[in-house]
């Protein structure tokens, strides 16, 4: 049986077409890779040219979702309050108070007593004259005025005011805190007409004469 021994550090000293036509193939490949690596070295350049040109669009955050919420105004109608009833006020015609100063005159000489000087007389002259005007005074309005008391409790005595008394028969003094009811102590009980008694006055009489002036022949 033959043995081939293979000596690995022969060399080869001469080239034949095999040598060569493998050299040839190397070389290709070897070129081939070379411009595959250049290819992808110009590729990737390229696209980081242009990630780099494009400009950054910037990242919203996202807004949160705005609900619209519709608000119904109420729409108040203002409603004008009835004008107030206008206050009608009363002319007082002078007759009637002419006339009752004109018997004031008469009975009691009021008219005389209030314009005289009363400093040049004595307290005893002042009182004696006073008693006539007063009697005199007192017999025209029991004559013709009936009066009674607004109150009838006895003055000093404790009262008490409800809530909606009358302003007009009652006025309040002294600490006034609060509302009604008012409680506090009757000073005077008032007084109010309930019948009137004037004596009626003849067509193209002048009331402005109180008192005539008196002549004597």
């Amino acid at each position: 049986m033959n043995t081939y021994t293979i000596d690995l550090a022969l060399r080869p000293n001469t080239f034949d077409l095999w040598h060569v036509c493998l050299a040839g193939t190397v070389a290709v490949l070897a070129l081939l890779l070379i411009v595959v690596l250049i290819s992808v070295l110009l590729g990737m350049r390229r696209c980081r040219r242009t990630v780099s040109a494009t400009p950054a669009v910037p990242v919203t955050a996202p807004q949160p979702e705005v609900k619209v919420v519709e608000k119904i105004v109420e729409v108040e109608k203002i409603v004008q309050a009835p004008a107030p009833e206008p206050v009608i006020l009363k002319e007082a015609t002078p007759d009637a108070a002419l006339q009752l100063l004109s018997l004031l005159q008469k009975e009691a000489r009021f008219i005389d007593f209030i314009k005289e000087d009363v400093s040049v007389y004595s307290d005893a002259d002042i009182g004696a004259a006073a008693r006539v005007v007063h009697q005199g005074c007192s017999k025209v309005i029991n004559e013709h005025f009936t009066l009674a008391p607004v109150s009838q409790d006895q003055e000093g005595s404790r009262v008490t005011l409800n809530k909606g008394f009358d302003a007009a028969s009652y006025r309040l003094t002294g600490n006034i805190v609060g509302e009604a009811p008012f409680s506090g102590s009757l000073v005077h009980k008032g007084w109010q007409v309930t019948d009137l008694r004037l004596p009626k006055l003849t067509e193209g009489h002048n009331a402005k004469i109180i008192a005539a002036a008196e002549v004597e022949l």
